[in-house]
């Protein structure tokens, strides 16, 4: 019998292979034929748990068979490039799991390869798929928070450390993700990093990126998996109202009608030990909680990728946005 929907092969099926598998499989005319993995033990998982999925250890067996026609890759940042690259010049569509690369001319080739070729290339990142990250957005864009002044993040954790990339690669790139998505993807004025290595030499475990984008809008991401609690927290500090993004809590956002608006100065101050007159008001009114209808970011994120292998629509976190993330991150590398 013929296939009509998409067929896809994952390669890789570590942490956060599972859920991508689960998502990718649950769609309607979409079928993962392979799962690669060198690992004997999480081969042995999608066996059990995905009986209709073929389980093998060779990226050619999936790559060189002509029913798949795209790709999800969720091995370590660094394999990222080389397999997307392969797969590209298999004539294979590519979702690859955040970051997409880790040097911003590795995408430039992966752009170039995807635009010979005329194939869809998406980074994961999940969070523009997210019901609350997109309230935000509309917000945003409708004016509703006035001229952006800051947006301050915290994504902390105890654990799970990581040895193949520091806390900023494996924390970061959500953060910078949502901020440049909110932002209409923007080319930071600076980026500036501080970090520190305590656990693994060479590692840091903690980071604080500051980036300073144009009409004077600054961003400060702190991130860490040696911090106490779990915050994964975003606020957004408007002229006119104020916007705090929490996805650990019950009510995912809050909206501030707060600030401080400068008052208009009447007449010729005559107090000369006060020189200065009143020149602000403080403004503090309604905290609004929006009721959001959500779905799971991830199929959300899963469905974009295959209609864009349909319909030959960019998804919103294809090589543009991808770009720019990998761009900030490599940035803030050097310092």
């Amino acid at each position: 019998m013929t296939w009509n929907g998409t067929v896809l092969a994952q390669l890789g099926c570590g942490y956060w292979g599972p859920n991508l598998l689960r998502n990718f499989s649950s769609l309607p005319n979409c079928r993962v034929k392979y799962v690669v993995d060198s690992s004997s033990d999480r081969r042995a998982f999608v066996e059990a748990n995905f009986p209709k999925t073929l389980s093998v250890h060779s990226v050619d067996q999936a790559l060189s068979d002509p029913d798949v026609t795209g790709v999800v890759i969720a091995t370590p940042a660094e394999t990222h490039f080389q397999l997307a690259k392969q797969a590209l010049l298999a004539g294979k569509h590519v979702f690859v799991e955040k970051p997409l690369a880790t040097r911003v001319t590795e995408v430039d080739e992966l752009d170039r390869l995807a635009k010979e070729r005329e194939l869809v290339v998406m980074a994961g990142h999940t969070f523009i798929y997210n019901a609350a990250v997109r309230y935000v957005k509309k917000l945003l864009d409708a004016g509703e928070l006035g001229e952006i002044r800051y947006i301050y993040t915290q994504r902390l954790n105890l654990g799970r450390i990581r040895s193949d990339i520091d806390a900023l690669w494996n924390f970061a790139p959500h953060d910078i993700s949502i901020i440049q998505y909110w932002l209409d993807d923007p080319e930071p004025v600076s980026v500036h990093r501080v970090g520190m290595d305590f656990i693994q030499k060479g590692i840091d475990d903690v980071v604080f990126l500051s980036i300073v984008y144009p009409q004077k809008v600054i961003a400060n991401i702190h991130v860490s998996w040696l911090d106490p609690q779990k915050v994964r927290k975003i606020i957004v500090v408007g002229s006119r109202k104020m916007v705090v993004y929490d996805d650990v809590a019950e009510d995912k956002i809050a909206i501030y009608d707060k600030g401080i608006d400068r008052k208009a100065v009447l007449g010729q101050n005559m107090d000369f030990d006060n020189p200065r007159p009143e020149q602000f008001s403080y403004r503090s009114g309604d905290i609004l909680m929006p009721q959001i209808q959500f779905t799971e970011p991830l199929r959300a994120e899963a469905e974009s990728f295959v209609e864009s292998i349909w319909n030959g629509k960019k998804p919103i976190t294809g090589i543009p946005h991808a770009r720019q993330v990998v761009g900030i991150l490599e940035q803030a590398a050097k310092g």
